[in-house]
């Protein structure tokens, strides 16, 4: 299709960031403003996730002056809202109380888009669906840092972790063996231990506990006495936040409430002081958090997300409606979004990452 044809069959495109921030999504937003505008569409910045279709005031233009430097910038020039199930209760606005389904479509109509780009994870794509349903013609782009989205190999924001909490690792590594004390990193991962797992296994972590793999501490502390005995006076252990033990359950800040998932969070103190009873050495604890999600998104991560963004426009300008892009290596495919949603992608047990970890010696609790 030429970019002409394009321009006049997709005049105005939304596109927005829903969830948790990752590194990559300002490098997602400047390739759909860049692809559309250049293929001759008009592309309108929705802030605050769907909040941009309920409150007017909300969206804005976008040109390419305004996605000129933020290729390397981390966040979203969006803004991003992850205020749970957005259905449950209705919507207050100055001018009035809206029901949130109808508001969208109303001002969807109303700001006279064609079409939508959400960029989100499992919790943004759902709504989007939800949305597709109704009539929005869009396309979902995919987004966490926990690689937990089922049928893309993987998802911009990933590798920064990743590389982040290695670097984190490889930094106690040196108080670790100074002091000759066990370090316990507690890493982001609700239901999938991809971060866990990926990070411990490049910092040399002696011991990674994921949620797939229900731990016994007693285990634990067994491995790291052998490793005492064999003349290692330091340990690495690796804590996804949503490992939990084998006769109990994962660790949590807040319980789920209105809509919202619940808010975990624990796990890494938790490990830590049992083991130091466990093994009589003294034990300190690391929580990554957020920061984990902040800063410029690696060169991988911006390919990525630049990749997605361009794929996203490329479907929008052919029709190509209710799909997500995935990264099928060594393409970007379209697949439905319907196959997506309600679903999570976890570790498998057989994954070679896995199986090569348990074949250098690396505990897993289990």
């Amino acid at each position: 299709m030429s970019g002409s044809a394009a321009g006049s069959a997709r005049k105005r495109i939304g596109v927005m960031t829903g969830g948790g921030d990752a590194p990559g999504l300002n490098a997602v937003i400047r390739a759909v403003v860049k692809a559309a505008v250049n293929a001759g569409a008009e592309v309108v910045g929705l802030e605050d996730s769907f909040d941009g279709l309920i409150y007017p005031e909300k969206s804005r233009i976008l040109g390419l002056k305004d996605v000129t430097g933020i290729l390397r910038l981390g966040g979203t020039i969006l803004g991003t809202v992850n205020r749970g199930n957005p259905f449950l209760e209705p919507i207050v606005t100055p001018g009035g109380t809206f029901n949130y389904g109808d508001r969208v479509l109303e001002m969807f109509a109303k700001m006279k888009l064609d079409a939508l780009v959400c960029i989100g994870g499992d919790g943004t794509l759902a709504i989007s669906y939800e949305f597709y349903k109704k009539g929005i013609p869009l396309v979902g782009v995919p987004k966490t840092i926990d690689n937990d989205i089922v049928g893309t190999t993987s998802c911009f924001g990933f590798d920064t972790a990743v590389s982040f909490a290695t670097d984190a690792i490889d930094r106690l590594h040196t108080t670790a063996e100074a002091h000759r004390r066990i370090m316990v990193v507690e890493v982001m991962g609700r239901h999938a231990g991809w971060i866990a797992l990926h990070a411990g296994v490049a910092g040399g972590a002696d011991v990674i506990l994921i949620p797939e793999i229900p731990y016994d501490l007693e285990k634990v502390a067994a491995t790291l006495a052998e490793r005492e005995k064999l003349g290692a006076r330091f340990s690495i252990v690796v804590v996804a936040e949503g490992a939990h033990p084998k006769d109990g359950s994962v660790s949590i800040l807040e319980a789920a409430h209105g809509g919202y998932a619940e808010r975990l969070g624990g796990a890494g103190i938790v490990c830590a002081t049992r083991l130091g009873q466990l093994t009589g050495k003294e034990t300190r604890y690391v929580v990554l958090g957020h920061l984990q999600r902040g800063g410029a998104p690696t060169a991988f991560d911006r390919t990525l997300a630049t990749r997605f963004g361009g794929k996203a426009v490329q479907l929008l300008l052919n029709g190509q409606y209710g799909k997500m892009v995935a990264n099928h290596p060594p393409d970007i495919v379209p697949i439905p979004l319907g196959e997506v949603v309600g679903k999570t992608k976890t570790v498998p047990l057989d994954y070679d990452l896995l199986l090569t970890a348990r074949a250098l010696g690396v505990s897993f609790g289990d």
